[in-house]
């Protein structure tokens, strides 16, 4: 359970993309850290390509009652859009908000974590592919691990 003030909304953003099953993703991924978190005020948000954008997302934070909105990147590596396009969305999102602060967190990044996940995903479509699993429950694909 993360402990963060009542007041105080996250909003988990990606790059966005044209494939509406991508960024639905990102809708599972939101309400999975809400419901793990506790957190009461949780929304997805991409950087472009799909909505909701950084801004509406953001609007809908205050609309819920936030006054201070923590922006997740949900990438594995920092780079231009961490160092500068989220921080400018963000200012640009906070404007129509005054009062209201934001703070952009470091992405995923270099986690202990990330070599068990890595494990569970290999193990996983491993023995999809060997067939020990009919159908991927992560890729909702029949026969999407298997070796070509």
């Amino acid at each position: 359970m993360l402990n963060l003030p009542s007041d105080t909304a996250v909003i988990v953003i990606d790059h966005g993309s044209r494939r509406a099953e991508s960024n639905r993703l990102l809708e599972s991924v939101a309400d999975m850290f809400a419901e793990a978190a506790s957190c009461p005020i949780v929304e997805p948000a991409h950087m472009e390509l799909a909505e909701p954008s950084l801004a509406t997302a953001f609007a809908e934070c205050v609309r819920r009652g936030a006054k201070r909105v923590v922006i997740f990147p949900y990438f594995l590596a920092p780079g231009r859009h961490w160092n500068e396009d989220i921080p400018r969305l963000a200012a640009e999102a906070a404007r129509s908000h005054p009062g209201v602060t934001y703070l952009v967190t470091a992405p995923i990044g270099l986690h202990t974590l990330m070599a068990e996940i890595m494990q569970q995903r290999i193990e996983h479509c491993w023995k999809q592919a060997t067939g020990a699993n009919d159908r991927c429950d992560i890729c909702q694909s029949n026969n999407g691990c298997r070796f070509r």
